[in-house]
């Protein structure tokens, strides 16, 4: 009996600690992240019909499913007021669960339906990140498979624009297994000759994805998981000092994961591979950062150190300077 209650108040000390520590997000979507009770504000539905057009079900058939979740967010983000009250609103809630920095990504081509420009939207965006002083943030644009090769090379435009005016990196999002890698190249190696950094989705369930990203030398991969089906590639990742963004609980909805308690994130990381935690899509998915981390630790015992050496290694891969790491450092450490 009181071994029971000493371990509920170790496991009670654990999870204050976890809400406490300061965090990094990397690979967070801006309209996967629209807040139930913000979009229910801007479309005037009620909770529940809100709830079930952007929350996926805890098992769902493809990624391709998944990605249906985006459409009602998206449509409620093609104004400029509303897109700066849903960057405010991620921003409030990042920094109530003591997020230091965060890199949000999207898409600028999905919200220009209804006229505006890019720098229309970026601007906006910005306007509602910075509206928070509490916490750093950084957008990276999402180039996307399977959209037209003109929004792809304006998505790319824009960034090298907004290179260091609020922009700090391009990003491939969407499906992988319908859209590989290969018909992308071209923008990475403009990219790099633009000297605008990059990570790339990659490796949710295919390792060859990853073997084609890594040969672009990004600093990151977003997910990355599969890469625990191949030693030799786990140990390429570590050559070339790569960070995998790491989403579980979207890669257990996804599917590329069986369930929680088989996630290879506990093995990536005891193979020294880069991780970091992040949410992907924290609304869609109905996972807050804090969550993760405790779900993290109730399932694989990680300890606060743990987690305090995965924010060290996201900051280190962060696209930032070196002075900016150095402040966000100190506070981790």
């Amino acid at each position: 009996m009181v071994y029971n209650i000493l371990i509920k108040n170790m496991g009670e000390i654990m999870i204050d600690e976890i809400r406490k520590m300061p965090k990094v997000e990397l690979h967070l979507h801006l309209d996967g992240s629209l807040s139930i009770g913000l979009a229910c504000k801007l479309s005037g539905l009620s909770f529940k019909k809100v709830f079930d057009k952007m929350v996926v079900s805890p098992k769902i058939d493809s990624l391709s499913e998944y990605l249906t979740k985006f459409d009602f967010p998206i449509s409620l983000m093609q104004t400029k007021e509303n897109l700066e009250l849903v960057a405010q609103d991620i921003v409030n809630r990042l920094a109530s669960q003591n997020v230091i920095y965060a890199e949000i990504r999207f898409a600028p081509m999905l919200h220009t339906k209804n006229g505006l420009t890019y720098d229309e939207i970026i601007s906006s965006i910005l306007k509602g990140l910075n509206s928070n002083k509490k916490i750093k943030t950084n957008l990276i644009l999402c180039l996307m498979r399977g959209c037209s090769p003109f929004d792809n090379m304006k998505t790319l435009d824009a960034a090298y624009k907004y290179l260091g005016k609020g922009v700090c990196a391009i990003d491939l999002a969407g499906d992988e297994d319908k859209y590989p890698l290969d018909d992308y190249y071209k923008y990475f190696e403009l990219a790099n000759k633009r000297n605008i950094p990059f990570t790339i989705h990659a490796g949710e369930v295919k390792e060859e994805e990853i073997r084609k990203a890594l040969s672009l030398n990004p600093k990151r991969l977003g997910h990355g998981i599969a890469a625990i089906k191949d030693n030799d590639l786990c140990n390429l990742i570590k050559a070339k000092d790569v960070l995998l963004e790491i989403c579980p609980t979207s890669n257990v909805q996804t599917e590329f994961v069986e369930k929680y308690e088989e996630h290879p994130i506990k093995k990536l990381y005891e193979k020294d591979v880069l991780v970091s935690i992040n949410t992907d899509n924290s609304s869609i998915s109905n996972v807050t950062i804090t969550e993760e981390y405790i779900k993290l630790y109730e399932t694989f015992n990680f300890t606060i150190d743990d987690f305090r050496k995965m924010n060290i290694n996201a900051i280190n891969h962060a696209f930032l300077s070196d002075k900016e790491k150095k402040r966000l450092l100190t506070i981790v450490k």
